[in-house]
């Protein structure tokens, strides 16, 4: 999820070159292409096949870790006021951070019927509400409650393929925890530690290929590094805020 900055007065200052208002348009059809990959992975998903869909919502992913430093870079709101950044990086992020992956969890056979309906709403609902939240970040750049990531858990739900009791588990926590102030480690823009979170998110996306290469089976060793890496994510946050708490009853 990046953010684009802050658009500012569409009547400040004179047009921007074409040239360079085609390069900032140009950022936003970057933005925009990831509505294109949220409909392959639909249309994988559709067929049921897994690895496709998340093949699709990974360049998904990296589509959206990029176009927020390039539309910096290129001042896309400055130059083309008109488009909001924002609300069409929200509108991309939506899909393919949670309708996508709850469809696919909906679909996936993780529980008998309706127990798939019902997590898939659990999961678009509280997306939504979090998507909502006007404090979802903390001042150091951590995110408040559940980042809405409903794509890594719909990974690690076809990855580990648990029983419908600890699939259950997986959606209920992280739907319980979108409303409780516990914090989650943004790897690129929290400072604490930013080096090792980039690593081991580069690590874990080379992980990720290959355990989309072998059609999300790719054996022990692989599934067990990926586990690890989400449980130091997920330390890291748990972490953060109790060392707040601490400091908060002192």
């Amino acid at each position: 999820m990046s953010a684009q900055g802050p658009a500012p007065d569409a009547s400040a200052g004179s047009p921007a070159p074409p040239l360079v208002r085609a390069a900032a348009f140009g950022v936003h059809l970057l933005t925009a292409a990831g509505a294109a990959l949220a409909l392959l992975s639909l249309f994988a998903a559709v067929e049921r096949r897994w690895a496709l869909m998340f093949l699709w919502l990974g360049v998904a992913v990296i589509v959206d870790t990029i176009d927020g430093p390039i539309a910096r870079k290129v001042r896309v709101a400055q130059v083309l006021p008109r488009w909001s950044g924002d609300v069409l990086d929200l509108v991309v992020d939506f899909l393919t951070y949670v309708f996508i992956p709850a469809f696919a969890i909906a679909n996936g056979g993780f529980w008998p019927e309706p127990g798939g309906v019902i997590a898939g709403i659990v999961i678009v609902t509280t997306g939504v509400l979090y998507f909502a939240d006007r404090r979802m970040k903390t001042a150091d750049n951590y995110f408040r409650g559940f980042p809405a990531v409903w794509n890594v858990v719909a990974f690690y739900l076809f990855l580990l393929r648990p029983n419908i009791w600890g699939a259950a588990a997986f959606i209920v926590v992280p739907a319980i925890f979108t409303f409780v102030p516990v914090v989650f480690v943004h790897p690129f823009r929290v400072v604490r530690l930013r080096a090792l979170n980039a690593a081991l998110l580069l690590i874990g996306g080379v992980l990720v290929v290959v355990a989309i290469v072998d059609d999300l089976t790719p054996g022990p060793w692989v599934t067990g590094a990926l586990c690890a890496i989400c449980i130091y994510f997920v330390a890291a946050g748990l972490l953060r805020w109790t060392s707040d708490v601490t400091a908060d009853q002192r």
